[in-house]
């Protein structure tokens, strides 16, 4: 690239850059929703930082070749993922990054940083173009899942391009399946969490391709993916892929049938289980931007109420409401109190009516102690402190039942619900103090609770938000016998974009892994049911005031994943920690199998 066509490259970008942030500030000014503006931006962005390292990414024809590629692997992992209705297009999206790290390894005498900025572009595209929506709820929080989240992608990447140089070559295949699972893993466990790119999550697209994830869970959609990619891949690699004799395609193609064939066959041969239950799902549709925290909380509960009247008979078993509806909710005291006060009041006539809202919700102490540090707030009440706790809960409301039941959200969203390792970054407590903010972060729970009926025969799962994404961990509720899942959330954050949609998809596959049904009220997004073989039934449209009335089944059988979970995400870890290690050993005794040539 000349100088003169890398300068004027840059300006134009940097004019659009600076015409896309100028409009989202207009926007905002005037209340707006930045839809999509910030994949522009963010896109943008991207292609700047390219021609920034121009020399980089465009001195050469092979690394025309390579970032052309990379670019490729990432559109099209773009395009085989929820909402995009290109599935079978994730069979396939990691071959072009693939093969750049074949050759570049065969071509460089020192390849790791040039493998490692190839695949990294790989990444950042993909997290753009599929949660650039991310920055709707915040741009800098966007930018930086966006930007972070690719680099953590290339990790696992890096480690097979590591290892598989003191590997046999039949072994390579299984170090890239491993590494990618076990990180896939280990993102759940820290405390920047964010699973939402985990490849077995693309079959929420088309739950009938997933039925078997009652037994493996998602991540034998990503084993699945990674196999066929693999296989595609040896077969480019090796020029046979356009050999289109039986002999040499049929491995892939049994591969890609034979999961699919098992699974349309359990999809068509289902029945939902268990007894009835009529749930009455609330979508009051209060915007989060403008309206949820600016409309007197009064006038929205007095509109759920009247929801609520406008569909309840006396047949009806469960209303559910979205998450944080109910505000101020104190859980220190026994007594009822306030919007539950008044909600118990509002549906006196109805005994055996249960309500499952989302709750804002506080516990107060005079004790510090009864506090953890981490979580505490303090407020002076008569010159004396008083420490708070604040949840992002769910509760249980019957007039049949003596206890007001508690869920508090324990998956917690970086950043909103939970500043991360606080501990390790205790000299910002100060700063951020100052600025009107704090480090303390909502509390949690250690188990997952439920919520049980008048005679404790039926519960549900209380799943909040962010929660759902988490197979696993939604199991937990199932052991502690859940018969149904109930979600609240709050998706309007995100403005009206693939967001809230892929976040609806992916509780189709919590459904399927329990094989239990799921009633999901969203403050705005799209409410829905879903059954027990993971069809959504009854989704709301974004921006849309709505009452839900139906029933679904409470089933009380347990799936193999419901009792064993991520098996194949464990194996996977044990797998990658023997190759590292042995790889980490051939290294330090000089030994290798890296074969270094310029490809022909």
């Amino acid at each position: 690239m000349s100088k003169k066509v890398k300068f004027l490259s840059m300006l134009v970008t940097a004019v659009l850059l600076l015409w896309v942030g100028y409009d989202m500030q207009q926007l905002t000014d005037s209340s707006g929703f930045w839809a999509y503006r910030p994949l522009l931006l963010l896109a943008l962005l991207t292609f700047f930082i390219t021609l920034v390292r121009s020399n980089f990414f465009y001195s050469s024809p092979w690394r025309i070749r390579w970032t052309s590629l990379t670019t490729l692997s990432g559109i099209l992992l773009y395009l085989g993922f929820p909402t995009m209705p290109l599935t079978p297009l994730i069979f396939v999206a990691f071959v072009p990054l693939l093969l750049v790290e074949h050759e570049i390894s065969r071509i460089e005498e020192k390849p790791f940083w040039k493998i490692a900025l190839f695949s990294y572009h790989t990444f950042l595209v993909w997290n753009i173009t599929s949660t650039f929506w991310v920055s709707n709820s915040s741009l800098g929080g966007g930018i930086f899942a966006n930007f972070v989240n690719a680099a953590l992608m290339t990790i696992p990447f890096m480690l097979y391009s590591f290892t598989k140089r003191y590997l046999k070559p039949n072994l390579h295949a299984w170090a890239f399946i491993s590494f990618w699972i076990a990180y896939e893993k280990l993102d759940q466990y820290w405390e920047l969490t964010w699973t939402w790119l985990t490849l077995g999550n693309t079959f929420a697209q088309y739950p009938s391709w997933a039925q078997w994830y009652e037994y493996t869970g998602v991540f034998g959609g990503s084993l699945w993916i990674l196999l066929l990619n693999v296989i595609i891949f040896g077969l480019v690699r090796d020029h046979k892929l356009w050999n289109l004799s039986w002999q040499t395609l049929r491995l892939p193609i049994l591969l890609f049938l034979i999961p699919l064939i098992l699974s349309l066959g359990m999809y068509a041969s289902h029945t939902d289980k268990g007894v009835d239950q009529n749930v009455l799902v609330i979508q009051p549709n209060f915007e989060p931007h403008y309206q949820k925290f600016t409309i007197p909380a009064s006038t929205q509960f007095r509109k759920m109420v009247d929801q609520i009247k406008s569909k309840l008979d006396d047949d009806t078993d469960y209303v559910i409401m979205p998450e944080t509806v109910l505000r101020n909710v104190e859980i220190s005291t026994k007594a009822n109190t306030g919007y539950v006060k008044e909600l118990s009041r509002q549906f006196s006539k109805y005994p055996d009516l249960k309500i499952v809202s989302g709750a804002s919700a506080y516990f107060k102490s005079i004790d510090s102690l009864a506090i953890p540090r981490r979580t505490r707030r303090t407020s002076l009440s008569r010159d004396a402190p008083i420490y708070y706790e604040s949840f992002n809960a769910a509760l249980q409301l019957s007039n049949n039942i003596d206890t007001l039941q508690f869920y508090k959200k324990s998956l917690l969203v970086p950043g909103t619900e939970i500043f991360p390792y606080s501990s390790l970054f205790f000299f910002m407590e100060g700063f951020i103090n100052s600025m009107g903010g704090t480090v303390a972060g909502n509390g949690i729970q250690a188990e997952r609770s439920v919520f049980w009926n008048e005679d404790s025969t039926l519960a549900v799962a209380p799943v909040i938000c962010y929660e759902s994404i988490y197979g696993e961990y939604c199991t937990e509720y199932i052991r502690n016998g859940a018969n149904a899942i109930f979600i609240v959330t709050n998706d309007g954050w995100w403005d009206d974009t693939p967001g809230y949609k892929q976040h609806l998809k992916f509780a189709s596959l919590r459904a399927i892994e329990t094989r239990r049904s799921i009633a999901r009220s969203a403050n705005t997004g799209s409410s829905a049911y879903i059954n027990q073989r993971g069809d959504i039934l009854e989704a709301t449209n974004y921006e849309e005031d709505a009452v839900l009335d139906s029933s679904i089944k409470f089933n009380n059988e347990i799936t193999f994943y419901a009792v064993w979970g991520d098996m194949i995400a464990r194996i996977a870890i044990l797998i990658s920690a023997l190759l590292f290690f042995n790889a980490l050993v051939h290294k330090l005794t000089g030994k290798k199998n890296r074969v270094h040539h310029n490809i022909e």
